[in-house]
């Protein structure tokens, strides 16, 4: 062999060694960035193991005691339903700056029919929960038939829905002791048991289980792809055939809904009937939305990583408090995770593209 057939062979070896390195480097690179895209709840369940891990080993048996970590589940309880019916509406590349005055308003209607004008509680409950899906599906109304935008339609409605909440109640709290001795049925999801060392409440089980048929009806039902194809891009879902005024007006009726139940579980998490409770749920909701993956740009995401992102806020805030550090170091934490979560799912997206 020549020496200049020698020097072809050997640039023609170096070339497919550096050609196969780099489809290994990028191959390794593509199957994590296709982990991350096909399993959006992957990073906030690593995040969450991670925080889990971290305040085990710091605060050994007083946070991994079976109380501890059930009092996380029963701490995020609302901010989990809510953050359910924040999911759907921001799979659809919309926003609802209205679900925490849609659950009070409902919690409210509940007790307000019961003793102001004596009905049955379990009436007075099936028209709060009536009510939340009438303020959903005016919203949705509003965003699919008038074509306005979300941001403003349920901004509006939260000052709205707010200003009726107080103006309706009288600024008036139903205490405690009279649901409790008149119409228990208003605290039934607060009605805790036990399980071995583990306390549970009734609503934690409805948080868990709304996710699991939510889950469930997003990835196997004709509806719930729909709901991703109009986040995804609503011209293309149309052309398709997807009624997409019809999937909008119903994902924000659900959503008002499931704020209607969290304003239930509401009045079982506090015992009492508030008209100024709930204020910061518009926000944690977001929050648990946003550390859990679902991109704010719609068509993509998991009701279970919303759940890991609700329970991430919980595991943070019950570990701080446990090491006795300052509260403002949850806000600091938990403010990271959501810029955190938003440059990943951009990194994503341009990956992606």
């Amino acid at each position: 062999m020549s020496q200049s057939e020698n020097y072809e062979a050997v640039v023609t070896d170096s070339a497919s060694e550096v050609a196969h390195f780099d489809e290994g480097k990028k191959g390794i690179v593509g199957r994590f960035h296709h982990a991350l895209h096909t399993t959006p709840a992957l990073v906030p369940l690593i995040v969450l193991v991670g925080a889990v891990v971290i305040f085990g080993l710091l605060l050994g048996s007083r946070f991994f005691s079976p109380f501890a970590l059930t009092l996380i589940l029963q701490q995020v309880q609302i901010v989990g339903i809510v953050a359910a019916a924040q999911s759907l509406v921001i799979l659809t590349a919309g926003i609802d700056l209205s679900v925490g005055a849609i659950a009070v308003i409902s919690s409210v209607v509940m007790g307000q029919f019961t003793f102001r004008y004596g009905l049955p509680p379990a009436v007075a409950v099936a028209f709060g929960l009536a009510f939340g899906t009438a303020i959903g599906a005016l919203n949705g109304w509003l965003v699919a038939r008038m074509k306005l935008p979300p941001f403003i339609v349920t901004l509006g409605m939260w000052q709205i829905v707010l200003a009726a909440n107080f103006l309706y109640s009288a600024n008036e709290t139903i205490r405690s002791q009279d649901i409790a001795a008149e119409a228990p049925l208003l605290q039934l999801l607060g009605a805790k048991f036990k399980l071995g060392g583990a306390v549970f409440t009734l609503g934690v089980v409805f948080m868990v289980l709304l996710v699991v048929v939510l889950a469930y009806v997003l990835k196997h039902t004709a509806w719930g792809r729909h709901v991703y194809a109009v986040g995804d891009d609503p011209e293309a879902a149309e052309l398709s055939g997807v009624n997409v005024k019809g999937v909008l007006i119903s994902v924000y009726a659900l959503a008002g809904l499931i704020c209607a139940f969290a304003g239930w579980a509401l009045i079982g998490r506090i015992g009492s009937v508030s008209p100024t409770s709930g204020q910061l749920l518009n926000i944690e909701s977001i929050t648990a939305v946003v550390i859990g993956g679902i991109s704010l740009f719609g068509g993509r995401g998991s009701i279970l990583g919303t759940f890991f992102g609700a329970l991430i806020v919980g595991v943070f805030t019950l570990g701080l408090r446990l090491a006795g550090a300052d509260a403002q170091w949850t806000f600091l934490l938990i403010g990271a995770l959501i810029i955190g979560a938003v440059a990943v799912d951009q990194w994503i997206r341009k990956v992606a593209a």
